[in-house]
């Protein structure tokens, strides 16, 4: 089988994986209750029940909605949207604006109908075929492939890791297995089955080790709880009281940070294979030197990414101690904050980490491979040696 073969064979067993992960239901959670949902026009609203104090809106408002698919397209409605005052949760309707409704049917007619937010489903649906599109075509095959690898990441982590998580899986374990095959599946299919593909996944595995390790042992010398997390303490009232959150809040730092170690031992990986594919005749002490070089440059601005990766989601929250006028001392001891910095920190070390190893892996594995999967990387990418 030549080498192409493998690699769209490869493509081809990753695209399978997706199909059955869309299909089979892992977690076996029952569906809420909640009848048809379909998209509504507002033709009317009522804000007479609803109470205004300053910035803050509570009470019931009363939408006029005509349903625009399902079973009773084009019959008219109310839809009740009750507001609790968390602008963050809430939404304020205005009429010629297009919903999404969640309804019962009473006697064959639609009843019982609630505001789920407006319609944003179709308009997502062209951003990510944007991406796709914008992806292919200025990577080519390379592109399709990080596509698949896409697809692949988001159902794993929708269709396999949440449920297990659900079902009372341990979290640090199954979060190492998920990110291994996760990193496995992306590097290999992007850097191709080939010495720089197997230099990517060590060099990222070894990285995200450390950060697992450092991940757990900074937790509980921070005495950090899972609940920091938004969401962690509404999993406990919704029944699943078994579940452990540090240890989820452990698995959540080192898969955070999974896709930037990636990214950097692919540059690396990516590098080492260039340089020996125009210098064959290159020491493996040079041929590390020069990797190293690339590697420290990337490093110095991979690692600011992280903080303003993880500091722009979080600009509110900073902006609101500053307002009130606490001090840094308040600031980075609020267990919050020191989550975060210890999502930063902790994650920087693995993407440090990665680029000295995954140099040295692509050393070795190219210092004592032949030349054939260079040749072959070369022809397949247009260029030969």
């Amino acid at each position: 089988m030549s080498f192409s073969q493998r690699e769209w064979l490869f493509s081809l067993l990753i695209a399978c994986i997706c199909i059955v992960l869309a299909v089979i239901d892992i977690a076996h959670v029952p569906d809420a209750p909640g009848g048809f949902r379909c998209r509504g026009l507002i033709t009317a609203v009522d804000n007479s029940l609803t109470r205004v104090d300053m910035i803050v809106k509570t009470g019931p408002q009363v939408l006029k909605v005509r349903l625009l698919d399902g079973p009773h397209k084009g019959e008219e409605l109310s839809v009740v949207n009750m507001l609790t005052g968390k602008m963050e949760m809430d939404e304020f309707y205005i009429a010629e604006k297009t919903i999404l409704v969640e309804y019962l049917e009473c006697d064959g007619k639609p009843c019982n109908a609630i505001a789920r937010g407006y319609y944003r489903l179709q308009l997502q649906l062209v951003l990510i075929v944007l991406f796709f599109v914008l992806l292919v075509a200025v990577a080519g095959v390379t592109g399709l492939k990080a596509a698949l690898s896409f697809i692949f990441a988001a159902m794993i982590l929708w269709r396999l890791f949440f449920p297990l998580l659900l079902r009372g899986f341990p979290p640090i374990p199954t979060g190492l297995g998920i990110v291994t095959l996760l990193t496995g599946v992306i590097c290999f299919s992007v850097g191709g089955l080939t010495r720089r593909g197997l230099a990517t996944f060590i060099g990222s595995m070894l990285g995200l080790l450390l950060t697992c390790g450092l991940a757990t042992w900074f937790t509980n010398m921070f005495w950090i709880h899972g609940a920091v997390r938004p969401y962690a303490e509404m999993l406990l009232y919704s029944g699943y009281t078994e579940l452990r959150l540090t240890d989820i809040f452990v698995a959540s730092v080192f898969i955070a940070c999974s896709g930037a170690v990636m990214d950097l031992a692919m540059d690396i990986a990516a590098t080492m294979d260039e340089i020996k594919l125009r210098h064959p005749g290159i020491s493996l002490f040079e041929h590390m030197r020069s990797g190293l070089r690339v590697g420290r440059a990337v490093t110095g601005t991979m690692t600011p990414t992280l903080l303003l990766a993880y500091t722009g989601s979080h600009i509110t929250m900073f902006m609101i101690f500053l307002a009130k006028g606490l001090p840094a001392t308040n600031l980075l001891n609020a267990p919050f904050v020191a989550a975060e910095v210890l999502n930063i920190l902790v994650g920087s070390f693995g993407v440090i980490a990665v680029s000295p190893v995954t140099v040295a892996v692509a050393g070795l594995l190219y210092r004592f491979g032949g030349q054939g999967e260079r040749l072959q990387d070369a022809t397949k990418d247009g260029v030969m040696p």
